[in-house]
């Protein structure tokens, strides 16, 4: 912790700042300021430096760490306070009027690409309004933009967009092959403005702890890149910490670790620095996946990272450069008292480890709705028992799309961003049509389901991007979604159509009544993939499952699983008592086989461990032989 003689410092420290803000004579111009700047800043009596001081001391939390550090991330945290609070009120005034600002975004975003090829084919400059927009351009696929980005990534300037992008964006491909596109500053800046901060302010709303000077674990892995013709980065939307080097000191790994290739290697110094600080107070990752790998890695080498912790050194496994393990080496000081206070907790077993290793642990942040629901589940149940959990967004490749106003709430909803795209909405009942109808944001109804159509900052016009949302209510006059499923993820082996969500919840309850089983995870195929292998002639499904507490199952309780996807879809049962869809077949595989599935996806792509998310549905045959070939049961 820091000491007394610290904190007398880093007073002085704080004085000597006011100081020479007083002394360059911008005393007036800060006090006139809205910004955190001014409030911290603005009280330049000894009784307000008191109250400073108070202040920063009250949320001092952590060890080894220098006064800089403690002072950065607190001035960083009443500036991002102030930009949050101030970008909620936005947000909150957009919602009064969702037509005009929706139509103010799509008009922005026309009037800044007029002069491009493409707007100039569809005469941008001279659209007015939303419906005009509609009538004149058609709703499109990736394909509509395949060709236009390839010429982008060959040099060609102003071909969809007037800004050069930052980057080709690699989309993740669970829904088939991944897709390339653009990304800007615009779209950066949105997502920051408008997701990061408004959530980070619904964070100090519910979890006022948060707002303690406490370092983040970020698990991020450094995505790679190649460059396309004309040198544009090629790769995953995601960058990394290290590129934002005021960022640092938020976290327990140092910038050294995020120029580490290896994931495996990363993971293990992402462990050993949060281990080492007993402060931690917010666990962070994209998906909630990536957070289940990671204690599950811990659970296997927990030995290894006390033994470095207790004698200060860095495990000689890893595959480091020998400049960045000297750097990260220099981190690391024998603590025996660390070490055996982390081998006491791992020896009583790791049910609600994460709040015994760090017991100021506040929250968990991290996205667990859509295919990581049983990440976030699993992780609730077990590793994080008693920790809170945030699911902050609902973004994707395409920009950000929704935020979470709710964090204390376990049903993940998100308030659509009426700024960041302009969207609309296809009913679920004509999305097999080529150009269908659609509604915008203030005339869909609550209870009904829709596939989202975007146009967003990065060159997508009236883009299907194949998540089907619930409208589950309004938030003053703006929707308020759940997602669904993708599109591309459906069984349908005879047009049946049968989502993620509600294979899952049918799966969930089978398990159920399964004597002693819980869920890891899953996938499903469909039996054409397999074909001579599947073992059955009338199309079927295919399902594997990874289970925890039993080794074999029976019969009677894969029968079970078909039983209880019949209850839950009308069609479903339909085509089963007719015959024309036969028996599932239900593959119980071997422990980490869904974990080396991931690795081999991720070898057979281009995504990240930052962007990967289990696929549900495999439409690769590799992808469901493999997982044959994990079959005990």
């Amino acid at each position: 912790m820091v000491t007394q003689r610290q904190k007398s410092i880093l007073s002085a420290l704080v004085f000597v700042i006011v100081s020479i803000v007083i002394a360059i004579g911008k005393t007036q111009e800060l006090l006139s300021m809205p910004s955190p700047l001014a409030s911290t800043l603005g009280i330049l009596s000894i009784g307000g430096m008191t109250l400073l001081w108070r202040d920063i001391s009250s949320k001092i939390k952590g060890q080894n760490r220098t006064l800089s550090s403690f002072l950065s991330q607190y001035f960083a945290v009443k500036f991002v306070g102030w930009l949050g609070k101030r970008q909620r009120s936005k947000l909150e005034a957009d919602t009064l009027n969702v037509r005009q600002v929706q139509e103010e975004t799509l008009l922005k975003r026309l009037r800044k690409n007029a002069q491009t090829y493409y707007g100039k084919q569809y005469d941008f400059s001279s659209i007015k309004d939303c419906e005009t927009f509609c009538l004149r351009h058609p709703v499109t696929t990736y394909e509509h933009y395949r060709e236009l980005i390839k010429r982008i990534a060959l040099g060609e300037d102003k071909v969809i967009i007037a800004d050069k992008p930052l980057i080709l964006a690699l989309t993740s491909g669970t829904s088939g092959a991944s897709a390339m596109l653009l990304s800007t500053k615009d779209t950066n800046t949105e997502f920051f403005l408008q997701g990061v901060a408004v959530c980070l302010d619904a964070v100090r709303g519910a979890f006022p702890a948060s707002e303690s000077l406490q370092r983040t674990t970020k698990l991020f892995y450094t995505p790679t890149f190649r460059q396309s013709e004309a040198g544009i980065p090629i790769g995953p939307n995601s960058s990394t910490p290290a590129s934002s080097r005021h960022m640092l000191n938020l976290y327990t790994t140092p910038a050294p670790a995020f120029q580490v290739p290896s994931e495996k290697d990363t993971l293990y110094l992402h462990l050993l620095f949060a281990l080492k600080d007993p402060s931690v107070g917010t666990l962070e990752s994209n998906f909630a996946s990536t957070v289940f790998y990671a204690f599950s890695a811990l659970q296997d080498c927990w030995q290894e990272l006390v033994e470095d912790i207790e004698l200060g050194h860095i495990s000689q496994k890893l595959a480091l450069e020998s400049a960045v393990r000297t750097s990260l080496e220099s981190l690391m000081k024998p603590d025996p008292g660390r070490a055996s206070e982390l081998r006491a907790q791992f020896h009583q077993g790791f049910l609600g480890i994460a709040k015994r290793l760090w017991p100021q642990l506040n929250l968990v942040l991290t996205v667990d709705s859509g295919s990581n629901q049983i990440y976030g589940e699993m992780l609730r149940d077990h590793y994080c028992q008693g920790v809170p959990f945030y699911s902050p967004f609902y973004a994707a490749t395409e920009g950000l799309i929704g935020v979470n106003l709710w964090p204390e709430e376990q049903h993940r909803r998100y308030l659509l961003c009426p700024r960041s795209m302009f969207c609309e909405f296809l009913p679920e009942a004509n999305l097999d049509q080529e150009q269908p109808k659609t509604l915008l944001m203030d005339q869909v109804e609550e209870g009904h389901n829709y596939e989202l159509v975007i146009t967003n900052a990065s060159g997508l016009f009236r883009y299907r991007i194949g998540d089907i949302v619930k409208v589950v209510g309004f938030h003053n006059q703006c929707p308020v979604v759940e997602f669904q499923y993708r599109r591309g993820q459906m069984l349908s082996v005879r047009g049946e159509k049968i989502s993620e969500a509600v294979f899952l919840g049918a799966l969930k309850k089978a398990v159920e009544q399964w004597p002693g089983a819980k869920l890891l995870d899953y996938s499903c195929a469909e039996s054409g993939l397999l074909g001579d292998s599947s073992g059955g002639s009338d199309p079927h499904y295919q399902v594997f499952v990874e289970l925890k507490g039993v080794r074999n199952i029976s019969e009677e309780q894969r029968y079970k699983l078909d039983q209880c996807l019949q209850e839950d879809s009308a069609v479903y049962k339909s085509f089963r008592l007719k015959g024309s869809i036969g028996p599932m077949r239900v593959h119980l595989v071997a422990g980490g086989a869904f974990n080396e599935l991931r690795k081999q996806m991720m070898s057979f792509s281009n995504t990240s461990p930052n962007t990967f998310k289990m696929h549900r549905l495999l439409r690769r045959k590799e992808y469901a032989d493999f997982l044959l070939g994990k079959t005990v049961s």
